[in-house]
């Protein structure tokens, strides 16, 4: 039997000679990276699928091209899936928890794929089998892209290098989230808490007692897929209804609930009997409570052209990776507001707004939450869906009355008012306090002032440089002057008539005085 370092070997070969076919070393354009990423095989898509959902880990070109990355993995044969059952659940038949499965399967993708069928009691339900080994299988390709990497070109233009070995260790992290299906059957259960009281919302349920970590059994619902939009009016429903409610329940998820289904494709969402039903609750986001105050703030910001609001919202949100450079910021937020100005609100793609607010972020090095990124994809697919559900809605629009038009608690606020009066009350007393030391060290001249002038980078840097320049022409002319004075004298150990300590003075002194004038030559 083939042993696991022979897997091993034989699938970094595999890997390499894709790679090579496709000369991924010269250039890795974002239409390259799919096409390799697709001959790679399921784990590499899945991968490149999770990927196209993180603009701020690689950059929003390659996100967009990753979104087409389709998965056409052939089905597991029923014997295995029979196997893996009895496996999961100790018996040795299916047949002692179901009636009857379905062999032919509903779905099957690079996890897992879905059957249909029924319980003991009568239930209709769905079995969601994970592929066996996909786990170990992911985990192997994973570590050989990570030596893989250092070899890895995206952009000769891309600015600062990507760091590739966070971004793979955060998107394997994801892939495991997912690979976990007890962690969806819980994202069930609390999708159908939270919109328990929202007639026209649901979502299958979990058979928890028949839930393990491979294997996730729930409740099945034949709707109508979103996109079947001919058949939804043969059925005699409103697509305009439908594209309303829809967007209401995407808004209430982001804004009210933080938490939102991530990748709301048309495939996920289906009608039955008048309700919306959501399906395939792998990846989810979550927003805290003070991401969805940042949020409505910078939709604001957008709404009254308040470039300082908004880079105040860009700072809060985000984790520095560099110190800021301020002005350019302003300025990029400025050039963002600017583009949006003349539009009117109800035009615009609140999904693009919020991606482009991230764009900003990545380029100048502040990491972005993964809830928000993961919700800017997840704006652009939702938009998506109701453009073809119904071309006069648009989401901004629903949005906004949950962003703006809410009803205040003003108990909750009243409360924090009087909160931050107590604060602001406190601080002032203190006040005389620093003053008098203030001017107690004043009086005994221990006084210090920190300042840091704003832009002062680059021209600190040009005095560093000619620092440098001047002090390399100053040795230049020690070295010359020294092996100067030494040819002069009678010291031994010559070569062609030279002292060989004064020729050795010579010679750095040409290689330094060439690098100077190199340097002189280019930074003219």
């Amino acid at each position: 039997m083939e042993s696991e370092n022979e897997k091993q070997s034989y699938r970094v070969l595999q890997i390499a000679k894709i790679l090579k076919r496709n000369d991924f070393l010269h250039d890795m354009a974002p239409q390259k990276l799919r096409i390799i990423l697709e001959e790679l095989g399921p784990t590499y898509i899945k991968l490149g699928q999770i990927m196209s959902m993180r603009p701020d880990l690689i950059p929003n070109d390659y996100c967009e091209e990753l979104i087409y990355l389709r998965s056409e993995v052939s089905s597991m044969p029923y014997s295995q899936v029979e196997k893996i059952i009895q496996e999961e659940f100790g018996i040795k038949s299916s047949r002692q928890i179901f009636i009857s499965i379905e062999t032919k399967p509903l779905g099957s993708a690079s996890i897992a794929q879905v059957h249909r069928a029924v319980l003991k009691d009568g239930t209709s339900v769905v079995i969601k089998v994970q592929r066996p080994g996909i786990r170990i299988k992911m985990q192997n390709d994973v570590e050989i892209l990570k030596k893989a990497v250092v070899l890895l070109k995206l952009k000769p233009d891309l600015g600062n290098p990507l760091d590739y070995k966070t971004i793979l260790e955060e998107l394997w992290l994801m892939a495991q989230q997912e690979m976990d299906f007890l962690i969806e059957a819980s994202h069930l259960d609390e999708f159908k808490r939270l919109n328990s009281e929202v007639l026209y919302i649901d979502c299958p349920k979990a058979e928890k007692s028949l839930t393990t970590s491979r294997i996730l059994v729930m409740e099945y619902i034949d709707g109508v897929p979103i996109s079947g939009t001919q058949e939804l009016l043969d059925l005699g429903y409103d697509l305009n209804e439908i594209a309303v409610k829809l967007a209401e329940s995407y808004s209430k998820q982001i804004l009210d609930d933080g938490f939102f289904h991530a990748d709301p494709h048309p495939g996920n969402i289906s009608v039955k009997d008048g309700k919306i039903i959501w399906l395939d609750f792998g990846m989810m986001g979550r927003l805290s409570v003070r991401e969805k105050e940042l949020l409505t703030m910078a939709v604001s910001a957008i709404q009254r052209e308040d470039v300082s609001q908004l880079k105040n919202v860009v700072l809060s949100m985000g984790v520095f990776r560099k110190k800021i450079n301020h002005p350019e910021l302003y300025n990029d937020i400025d050039s963002l507001i600017n583009k949006y100005a003349a539009m009117d609100f109800s035009s615009m793609n609140l999904g693009t707004i919020i991606m482009e607010i991230v764009n900003v972020a990545v380029r100048h090095q502040i990491g972005m939450p993964q809830g928000i990124t993961m919700l800017s994809r997840g704006l652009i697919t939702i938009e998506g869906v109701l453009a073809k559900t119904d071309p006069e809605l648009n989401f901004a629009m629903v949005a906004s009355i949950h962003m703006l038009g809410k009803t205040r608690d003003w108990q909750k606020e009243f409360k924090g008012l009087c909160l931050t009066a107590v604060a602001f009350l406190k601080k002032g007393i203190d006040i005389p306090l620093y003053i008098t030391d203030i001017l107690k060290m004043t009086v005994k001249g221990q006084t210090k002032i920190n300042l840091e002038i704003t832009g002062s980078e680059e021209p600190l840097r040009k005095i560093d440089q000619m620092i440098d320049k001047l002090n390399t022409a100053i040795i230049c002319s020690a070295l010359l002057i020294g092996s100067s004075l030494i040819c002069t004298t009678n010291m031994e150990f010559k070569m062609l008539g030279i002292p060989v300590l004064g020729g050795i003075g010579f010679f750095l002194a040409i290689i330094l005085g060439t690098w100077l004038v190199v340097r002189i030559l280019k930074s003219e």
